[in-house]
């Protein structure tokens, strides 16, 4: 009998990090029937993919995104659906939709658009709201198809708001009765089907009002509540969103709740200038929880968590000028006509920046030397000498002159790049390092999130292109890579019956030519609802992407196909 779908002759790189190897591979109902290292060894399928030349590997397990509004609009959750991304979890840093009253609808999306900078009037528009509990949430969720399975985090911000109300979102000391009143939440929501809890300890995550969000400053107690709910529930991962100085002080909490759990923990992991050395202080700290059988791992990027920048982006250089306070108050067009002023060109390149919150804006007003042109798929690890004060000074104009000129490019579409975190000393090195860290598990990709000045949803396929391939100097191992994108990070989140080519697991896969593999350049496109903007990036050099058994893409382009399912609590291993 032929075999439903059968990749053919592909080099294979299972997700395990053992080394590739030609084989065929098998899929009927869903699931993997077969892989056959000899010729002839795997039969005919009713469908054959020539993967002759090209790479075999389990669907990329991205763990780190925030598609907890867009999953209810958008069955292909773009841009991880581009980037061979089967299975996603979302949920992450402490934020989300669900348990709410409906008079708290239009305070989680402020929570949202200040924290992810997804546009407020998006959210309003597309999400329709069938749901109180994070159970009716869930429910919600299983009725939809995607191009991707996707999983979903009770989000502590949601679970604090719908408990305490204005006075969880005043920041005060939850009661007893509240913490017992958020753990049956917590505890209900992940029998029902959550992977985990997130929470938030960053005062970078704001509200729209400019308002640290519930749960920032909740005592050690709160945060140790939401692991007995784990421990109650008996399964679930816990997730927290630290700010960066604060990890090494964090990792006493840290530590306890993984006691409480049994089960893994995890926490953002990222470099900041003003604090250079804390991943030095942090690996200790990592290898001492694992040599105590505790699993708390640091979730850390494949590349600088990087701010796009362009005259449409949440963010530019001149963004805090008075004169460009008064353009924001335009429309889109007229923006434009007024940005072809020189009176007001030559404002906005003299004026002082004025005091402000916008998100991300403050980091980058006036630091030029950090601060790059962005033109394609490359441009990730720039050297200083590619910097705009480098480059404005060859060319004897002011920086700011020559940042307005970049911005102007592609009919008003330029870019610039800042690199806020991880790119300490001016180079990749330090992710070079954390990459090869057993105490590290990739991600932060934040798909679906910061749409007006990240695009790192695409990070899945630049940690193939980039790190193992494209490089200058030291890289990465191909199979290192495909593990840490597949099986290691599906089994950390409880999802062990993904992320290995091998009989029994999921038909999640991928096909590429590992020479054509490529990111595009981002790019605005204006696609959300109310045709509100984001930054998108697409992938070229994926010939399938198969999710369940389905083909859901073909050639970097959609087949129509939806078979990802909502994921309801942790998946078991194929029985050997």
């Amino acid at each position: 009998m032929a075999h439903d779908l059968v990749l053919r002759g592909g080099t294979v790189v299972d997700g395990t990090g053992a080394a590739r190897r030609v084989a065929d591979v098998a899929i009927d109902d869903g699931v993997i029937s077969a892989v056959g290292d000899r010729p002839g060894e795997v039969g005919p399928g009713r469908r054959e993919i020539d993967a002759d030349g090209q790479l075999v590997t389990p669907g990329w397990v991205d763990i780190h995104t925030h598609y907890d509004a867009q999953a209810t609009w958008d069955p292909y959750l773009t841009p991880s659906g581009w980037h061979g991304v089967t299975t996603a979890v979302m949920g992450n840093c402490g934020v989300g939709f669900a348990p709410v009253a409906p008079d708290r609808r239009e305070y989680l999306v402020e929570v949202m658009e200040g924290v992810e900078d997804i546009p407020g009037a998006a959210l309003t528009d597309g999400i329709e709201w069938g749901w109180e509990s994070f159970e009716e949430y869930l429910d919600d969720l299983g009725r939809r198809p995607f191009v991707a399975d996707l999983g979903a985090q009770v989000p502590h911000v949601a679970v604090r708001t719908h408990v305490m109300g204005e006075r969880g979102v005043g920041h005060e000391a939850a009661s007893a009765d509240d913490l017992a009143e958020m753990q049956r939440l917590v505890t209900s929501a992940l029998r029902a089907g959550a992977l985990g809890v997130s929470t938030s300890r960053t005062p970078l995550h704001k509200t729209i009002r400019g308002e640290v969000v519930p749960g920032t400053h909740a005592e050690v107690d709160e945060l140790l509540m939401l692991g007995h709910a784990i421990a109650d529930a008996g399964h679930g991962v816990f997730q927290s969103a630290l700010h960066h100085p604060d990890v090494p002080g964090a990792f006493g909490w840290l530590r306890a709740i993984a006691e409480i759990t049994g089960g893994p923990v995890t926490f953002n992991l990222n470099q900041i200038d003003a604090a250079p050395d804390v991943w030095r202080d942090v690996l200790p700290l990592l290898e001492q929880a694992a040599a105590d059988g505790l699993g708390v791992k640091a979730q850390i990027a494949g590349r600088a968590i990087g701010i796009l920048m362009s005259w449409d982006g949440t963010v530019h250089p001149f963004i805090h000028t008075p004169t460009w306070r008064r353009l924001a108050a335009l429309d889109r067009p007229a923006r434009r006509a007024a940005l072809a002023d020189p009176a007001i060109r030559a404002a906005l390149v003299t004026e002082d920046a004025v005091a402000g919150t916008t998100s991300f804006g403050r980091f980058v007003t006036g630091t030029w030397s950090k601060m790059f042109p962005f033109t394609g798929e490359t441009d990730y690890e720039p050297g200083p000498e590619r910097s705009v004060a480098a480059l404005a000074a060859a060319e004897g104009v002011s920086p700011a002159e020559y940042a307005m000129a970049r911005l102007d490019e592609a009919d008003g579409q330029g870019l610039l790049y800042f690199p806020l975190m991880n790119y300490t000393g001016g180079n990749l090195d330090l992710t070079h390092t954390l990459q090869q860290h057993p105490g590290t598990l990739m991600g932060l990709s934040d798909g679906g999130a910061h749409c007006g000045a990240i695009c790192d949803g695409g990070m899945p396929t630049f940690m193939i292109q980039y790190w193992t391939r494209d490089r200058p100097g030291d890289r990465l191992g191909l199979e290192a890579m495909v593990h840490r994108q597949t099986a290691q990070v599906a089994s950390h989140v409880g999802l062990h019956d993904r992320g290995v080519v091998a009989p029994g697991y999921r038909a999640d896969l991928n096909v590429f030519d590992h020479a054509a593999l490529d990111v595009e350049a981002p790019r605005i496109a204006w696609d959300l609802p109310t045709g509100a903007r984001r930054y998108v990036q697409r992938a070229r050099g994926y010939t399938a992407t198969v999710c369940a058994g389905a083909v859901v893409a073909e050639h970097d382009e959609f087949t129509g196909e939806l078979p990802g399912r909502l994921i309801r609590g942790p998946q078991a291993a194929p029985a050997s």
